[in-house]
């Protein structure tokens, strides 16, 4: 029992504020579900490829001519090898390569942005760790331990990195419970999807460089 209070203590030590940031405590927006919504909506949309695709008559392999006459066979009027009607014709209406693409405004991303880092600040679930990398190679293992003993080794969280701190990067890249986003490239899906946001002492500049493009 002990232990368990010790490691809340613990936990509570690191939980940023909204004065931490340099916000106003009311700094969130008043948000429907359906702004989340949109936003989400177009990251998704927009992240599809859109490739898949099957061959029309026009496209599949086989001979024009006509299998057999019009009429005296006894056989139903047939024109091509390439019917869909055949066994390795084409396809009718099948799906066809293209590109969709959503738009949101850019004042609603920030809007929604802002309403997610409020919510972690409010609740208490974004964390500050003092913690760096020892040594010249990834070690998943000590980015583990950190985690560990803050009780958020099998919690959902979000950690904020650097993308040319590739020591770091390695080092939590292949813990399964974390997702790692890099500061030049936050989305509204990737941030409401964890339980926690951890951000390292040394990138607490950089944390507050891309909160304030929120403004």
């Amino acid at each position: 029992m002990s232990e368990r209070k010790t490691s809340s203590e613990a936990m509570k030590q690191h939980v940023l504020k909204h004065s931490d940031l340099g916000l106003q405590a009311d700094a969130g927006d008043t948000l429907t579900p359906v702004a989340f919504a949109t936003v989400v909506r177009e990251l998704l949309q927009n992240s599809r490829q859109g490739t898949v695709a099957c061959k029309t008559r026009a496209m599949v392999s086989g001979s024009n001519k006509k299998p057999w006459k019009q009429k005296g066979t006894g056989r139903a009027r047939s024109g091509a090898r390439t019917s869909p009607l055949w066994r390795g014709g084409g396809i009718i209406f099948g799906p066809q390569a293209r590109v969709r693409k959503l738009k949101t405004p850019k004042g609603l991303k920030r809007a929604v942005a802002r309403d997610l880092l409020n919510t972690m600040l409010v609740e208490q679930r974004l964390m500050l760790l003092d913690w760096a990398l020892e040594g010249n190679a990834p070690k998943t293992k000590q980015a583990f331990s950190v985690l560990r003993e803050r009780n958020l080794h099998t919690e959902p969280v979000n950690v904020f990195l650097s993308m040319n701190d590739a020591l770091t990067v390695a080092s939590f890249a292949n813990i399964p419970s974390v997702r790692i986003i890099y500061f030049d490239a936050p989305n509204a899906y990737a941030l409401a999807d964890a339980r926690y946001w951890v951000v390292l002492k040394k990138d607490m500049d950089a944390f507050k460089a891309m909160v304030g493009q929120w403004k």
